[in-house]
């Protein structure tokens, strides 16, 4: 058994699930980024270059779909860690401009379009005021009520990041308990039901697949091996940062949560790339290998949390954290805070390729504030 072997074997043992047979050594770097964390005025730097960037070239704050509600959302990350006036001006003329209102109405029942919530809830904490809470309730109020047997509306692995923070925190918010029983209704189907059994793959280490095309033996890589999309997984982790961020410790299903992300991160220390990224396949390193941020990102999101959380050694996966934060500067960030390397709107690895250093998206961008305003916390 040879050395990367015996480290996934590690890790699969310590998850208490059998070990990752299928996953590869991840692809070889010449120069492997630090894994020492920057200090926290150097990731605050990075961070405002990026959103001043962002910022600065988009006068058009956009829609309030998912992919732009997600850098809004890191977006309030970086102005509760600043406290910037200049992001909360913007994140509120944004939401102003769509009047806190929801994409497709109240009715709707998908996932991406009650992703806006999250910014919406944000700006009500800074400045509360009913009204803009008023749609967001009503269409998550409407979820819970209309066809309330209904748990298969979060079919796809992404819809866990777009949905379950609003459903978590309006609990919380108004103290009704059947947002959260509907949370975990919906949730549970995505996890164990989806498909046949579910899209999380205990034997792969609790991944998750995209959705219900990739499971065993459906949509392989080119090579054969399975198909376990880098940013489908990091929008696993994400919401389930953001769950945890929102419960008491004491609330219900918050054990599954934590052990859920838990395994994600543990599992995900091994398949780091030496240039401190993951693949876009976390199944195939052979299958278009490269660089890509936006599921980087989202990863170390969800390690710098478990490690602040004590959910995992800061020992062992900080420097996991550190690589992964330290690649991305060094290889995607361009001087002027340009972000480069996201693979932009898709479902697989093969979507929106290449990926290049001139390749950006918003989702990606704020999946990267998400990111360094959670490694601030853990820096001095």
């Amino acid at each position: 058994m040879d050395r990367r072997q015996l480290i996934v074997r590690g890790a699969a043992l310590a998850l208490t699930a059998p070990a990752l047979p299928l996953l590869l050594a991840p692809a070889a770097h010449a120069a492997p980024p630090s894994a020492q964390l920057p200090s926290r005025a150097e990731i605050i730097a990075v961070l405002r270059r990026v959103t001043d960037h962002w910022i600065s070239t988009h006068g058009d704050s956009g829609n309030n779909g998912w992919a732009r509600a997600t850098f809004f959302s890191g977006l309030m990350a970086v102005h509760r860690l600043t406290r910037d006036a200049r992001y909360l001006n913007y994140a509120r003329a944004w939401a102003e401009k769509h009047n806190y209102g929801i994409l497709g109405g109240v009715t709707t029942r998908h996932a991406d379009n009650h992703n806006a919530i999250q910014t919406y809830l944000d700006l009500h904490e800074i400045e509360p005021e009913a009204r803009k809470l008023t749609a967001a309730e009503d269409t998550l109020r409407r979820m819970i009520t209309n066809q309330p047997n209904k748990n298969d509306d979060w079919w796809w692995d992404d819809a866990l990041h777009m949905a379950m923070p609003p459903f978590a925190r309006f609990g919380q918010l108004r103290n009704d308990s059947a947002f959260s029983t509907k949370l975990q209704r919906l949730y549970n189907h995505t996890k164990r039901v989806q498909g046949g059994p579910g899209l999380w793959a205990p034997d792969l280490g609790g991944l998750w697949y995209r959705d219900d095309r990739f499971l065993p033996g459906r949509i392989l890589s080119p090579s054969g091996k399975p198909v376990l999309w880098s940013r489908g997984n990091g929008w696993v982790a994400a919401g389930h940062v953001k769950v945890l961020k929102a419960l008491p410790a004491g609330a219900p299903n918050v054990p599954e949560y934590r052990d859920t992300l838990t395994r994600l991160v543990t599992t995900l220390g091994p398949l780091q790339r030496t240039d401190g990224f993951w693949n876009v396949n976390l199944g195939d390193p052979a299958h278009l290998p490269g660089p890509e941020t936006s599921g980087t990102s989202f990863f170390a999101y969800g390690a710098a949390y478990a490690i602040g959380a004590q959910l995992v050694p800061s020992a062992t996966y900080l420097p996991v954290a550190a690589r992964a934060w330290n690649g991305m500067v060094a290889t995607a960030v361009h001087a002027d805070g340009f972000l480069g390397y996201v693979q932009n709107v898709g479902d697989r690895p093969e979507s929106s390729q290449p990926i290049t250093y001139n390749s950006t998206a918003d989702f990606g961008v704020g999946a990267f504030l998400l990111a360094g305003t959670e490694l601030a916390g853990l820096a001095r």
